[in-house]
């Protein structure tokens, strides 16, 4: 890879069985196509990574489906996944095992890794457990920066979603903490784009949370609602010096 890795993080399709599903409302079957034909058309994007919630009726019918929109639009950049907590990691595995699709959970060059952690637990809320992080913290080359990407928030959005968070934000905080190369977060799961600060410690990273190809949640509700926003996705330049730069992208 190149000095710099430039990398498209999409996230919560919410797919159905059927490509006439809709989601509040929204198609999101052709929201997926339009969020992947901007990637496709996004100069030097090095790799894809999806933060979970293919499906929204879980059926094995939806996980073709989305196999089947990368495959329509001819991508073949490398595609990286974790699970959210609509999906099953065991359909997620066999489904997404050809090309594009890469079933690892590091992805560096000289001077970064980006590691997906997983998150998905036996509820709507998350738990990074400690095998997780002994597992990623074996992964990780203190002579390089990192960038996490894993499916739940780790710090609170200030609205409904946060009853869905990750349940154990601090002792997560605390394996953080050991780690000062870590440089930020990323995740699914709110259906917004924002920016939220963690202070650990010794330092504080943000969280950088990504739109959905689905629906934008809106906010100001105590349950989940479209705000009436289009479909989206993030685009992250991890450079050679260690500084990390996020554009967020509507289409």
């Amino acid at each position: 890879m190149p000095n710099e890795i430039t990398l498209a993080q999409l996230s919560d399709s919410h797919l159905f069985a059927d490509k006439s599903g809709q989601h509040h409302q929204a198609n999101v079957y052709q929201n997926l196509k339009r969020v992947l034909l901007s990637i496709k058309q996004q100069p030097s994007v090095d790799a894809i990574v999806f933060t979970g919630d293919l499906t929204q009726d879980h059926t094995e019918a939806s996980y073709l489906l989305f196999t089947d929109a990368f495959d329509d639009l001819k991508i073949n950049i490398p595609v990286y996944f974790v699970a959210g907590n609509h999906d099953e990691p065991a359909l997620l595995k066999q489904y997404l095992s050809k090309a594009p699709f890469c079933q690892s959970s590091v992805i560096e060059n000289d001077y970064w890794q980006v590691l997906l952690l997983a998150s998905k637990s036996d509820t709507p809320a998350g738990v990074i457990t400690a095998d997780e992080c002994n597992k990623v913290g074996s992964l990780i080359n203190a002579a390089k920066s990192q960038l996490l990407l894993t499916h739940h928030h780790a710090a609170d959005a200030g609205f409904f979603i946060d009853r869905h968070g990750l349940l154990n934000k601090e002792e997560f905080y605390l394996w953080l903490t050991k780690f000062p190369s870590i440089k930020a977060l990323g995740c699914g799961h709110i259906h917004q784009a924002l920016i939220l600060p963690i202070a650990l410690a010794d330092r504080t990273i943000n969280l950088y949370t990504c739109p959905a190809t689905s629906i934008q949640f809106d906010i100001n509700s105590s349950t989940a609602a479209s705000n009436g926003q289009g479909p989206g996705y993030q685009v992250f330049t991890l450079a050679s010096t260690g500084e990390i730069s996020r554009k967020v992208v509507f289409v």
